[in-house]
C-alpha cells in the first residue's frame, strides 16, 4: 500500500483548510503605495488620522450663521432682523467673531466663525444682503457641524490586517493621507495541465477544448489584488509538469495546478508529487465539486492541485485557496464568512456527500440558480456571490429551508 492509499477517502473541508493554514506563512514584506495602487491590499500597520475631520466647525447648508438666542421668537408675522456682517463660501474664512445682532451669510461647507452657534437655512429668511429677516427660530447648535465630529484626531482608520476598500481609500484621502503601508501581494503560480487544452484565440482542433481555467483563475486573482505567475499549459506528461513547476517555483509564493488529480490513466499529479520529492498533505476531500483536490509541500511552499473541470477548479480555488491567500496577504481573518439564509427555491440534489452549490445571497435570503450545476459548467457562475453548504445526508432543498452559506 502506497502513501496515497493510506490517505483513505480524504479530509473534511474544515480539516483541509486548517492543514493548509498550518503551512501558510504570514507576510513579512511591507511596501508603501499610493492609495489607488493600494486598493484591495492589506494594511501592514495601523493607519491613524493625523487631523480631525472636518478640520473646523462648518455649515451643512446654505443660510446664515448666527446666535440662536437672537431669533428665538422669530416668526413670519414678527421676523427677527439682523445685520449681515459678510459672506463666506466653502474654502473662505471670515476674519472675526460675530457680534450680538449679526449674521453671516454662509454656503454649504463654509467655516463657521466664533460667536455663532447655529445656522438658519436661507429658505427661512428673506435672503437679505445688508440686513436679513429671519422667519423661524432654531435651537443652539442646530444645523451646525462640529470640527472632528466625523473623525477625531488620532482615530485608528484602518487596522493592520484589514483590507483597503474604495471606502477606506476615500476616508484616508479625506484626512490628507496619500499613501498606505501594505503587505506585498502574494504571487500565485498557475499551471493548467491536459493534452486537450488549446489557447483562446487559436483554431480549435477536433477533440480539443479552450483553456478557460487559466483565464478564470488569473482573473480571480487580479480581482482579489493578487499577482499571477502564469505558465503555458503542460501536456499530460509528469516530467513536463515537474519542469513547469520548477520553472516558476522560485518566483511564486505558492503554485496552483488544474487537471490530473483523479484516478484516470493520465491523472499524473500524484506521480508528479512523488517525482518532485514533495511532502503530500492530503489527497481528496469529502465534498463536491472538486473532491479529488491534492495538496503537498514542495521546498517549503504549498502546491495545490485542483480538478481540471472549470467549476470544480473555481469552487476549490474559493474554498481552499481563498483562506490561504488571505493569510499570505496579511489579512487578520483568513476563513470565509459564513451566514445563515432562507432558501428561496427548490434544489433537487443532496444525499451521499457534502455539496457546495452556487447561489445568490441578499438580505438573509439565498436563491439557487436553475440550470446546469455540473462541475464542468461555468455559465451559472454569473452573479454567484456565495456557496450554499448542503451537509451530507441532507435531502433535496425546499423553498423555505434554512441553509448555511459561505460568502465569496
Amino acid at each position: 500500500m502506497n502513501q496515497w492509499d493510506l490517505m483513505g477517502e480524504g479530509l473534511e473541508y474544515e480539516a483541509a483548510v486548517a492543514l493548509l493554514l498550518e503551512h501558510t506563512p504570514r507576510p513579512k514584506s511591507i511596501e508603501t503605495l499610493p492609495l489607488l495602487d493600494a486598493l484591495g491590499r492589506i494594511a501592514g500597520a495601523d493607519i491613524i488620522s493625523p487631523i480631525s475631520h472636518p478640520p473646523f466647525d462648518r455649515s451643512p447648508l446654505d443660510g446664515y450663521a448666527l446666535r440662536a438666542r437672537g431669533i428665538q421668537f422669530a416668526s413670519p408675522a414678527v421676523p427677527a432682523r439682523l445685520s449681515v456682517a459678510g459672506k463666506a463660501c466653502a474654502g473662505e474664512v471670515f476674519p472675526r467673531a460675530l457680534l450680538e445682532g449679526e449674521a453671516l451669510r454662509v454656503m454649504t461647507g463654509a467655516m463657521l466663525p466664533a460667536g455663532c452657534d447655529c445656522v438658519i437655512r436661507q429658505e427661512d429668511t428673506d435672503y437679505g444682503e445688508d440686513t436679513v429677516s429671519v422667519y423661524a427660530p432654531v435651537k443652539p447648535y442646530e444645523n451646525y457641524c462640529f470640527g472632528g465630529e466625523d473623525i477625531p484626531l488620532g482615530t485608528v482608520l484602518l487596522r493592520a490586517g484589514e483590507q483597503i476598500s474604495f471606502a477606506s481609500a476615500g476616508i484616508l484621502a479625506g484626512v490628507g493621507i496619500s499613501q498606505a503601508p501594505v503587505y506585498e501581494a502574494p504571487k500565485v503560480g498557475i499551471i493548467c495541465t491536459g493534452d486537450e487544452l488549446s489557447d483562446p484565440g487559436t483554431p480549435l482542433a477536433p477533440g480539443k477544448i479552450y483553456n478557460s481555467n487559466r483565464t478564470l483563475l488569473c482573473a480571480r486573482l487580479r480581482e482579489l489584488g493578487m499577482t499571477e505567475v502564469a505558465h503555458p499549459s503542460c501536456p499530460d506528461d509528469p516530467k513536463a509538469i515537474c519542469k513547469g513547476i520548477d520553472q516558476i517555483w522560485e518566483t511564486a509564493d505558492l503554485i496552483v495546478t488544474t487537471g490530473g488529480v483523479s484516478v484516470g490513466q493520465r491523472d499524473w499529479m500524484r506521480t508528479v508529487v512523488d517525482l518532485l520529492g514533495a511532502q503530500p498533505l492530503f489527497w481528496r476531500m469529502r465534498l463536491k465539486p472538486g473532491s479529488p483536490a491534492l495538496c503537498a509541500l514542495y521546498k517549503g511552499k504549498l502546491l495545490i492541485c485542483l480538478s481540471g473541470n472549470p467549476f470544480a477548479a473555481l469552487a476549490t480555488f474559493e474554498l481552499l485557496l481563498r483562506p490561504v491567500l488571505r493569510r499570505l496577504s496579511g489579512m487578520t481573518a483568513p476563513v470565509l464568512t459564513r451566514k445563515t439564509a432562507l432558501c428561496q427555491n427548490d434544489f433537487p440534489k443532496g444525499g451521499c456527500c457534502r455539496r457546495f452549490v452556487r447561489g445568490i445571497y441578499e438580505d438573509q435570503k439565498v436563491y439557487i440558480q436553475k440550470g446546469n450545476h455540473s462541475s464542468s459548467a461555468l455559465l451559472l457562475c454569473t452573479g454567484c456571490n456565495c456557496f450554499v453548504d448542503i451537509p451530507v445526508g441532507q435531502g433535496p432543498l425546499k423553498a423555505g429551508d434554512t441553509v448555511s452559506v459561505l460568502m465569496l
